[in-house]
């Protein structure tokens, strides 16, 4: 973690940016793979964060989608 002199609301804001980025396009691809017929039943999702100005950091989240038709 930055020491106490960074600007934490800057910092937050920047993560919310990023965040939104990925949530919004990560969306439009899962829309896109189902229009294109991709899981028929259900779809097994996952995202993994990684950094390389941390090797140390792996954040892996898993998520199974069930498709109602």
């Amino acid at each position: 973690m930055p020491d106490s002199t960074f600007d934490e609301e800057g910092f937050n804001m920047a993560i919310r940016k990023f965040l939104k980025e990925v949530g919004v396009t990560s969306q439009r691809e899962i829309e896109r793979v189902m229009r294109e017929g991709g899981g028929k039943h259900s779809l097994h999702l996952k995202m993994e964060l990684t950094s390389r100005d941390a090797p140390s950091f792996h954040h892996v989240i898993e998520h199974r989608i069930e498709l109602k038709r």
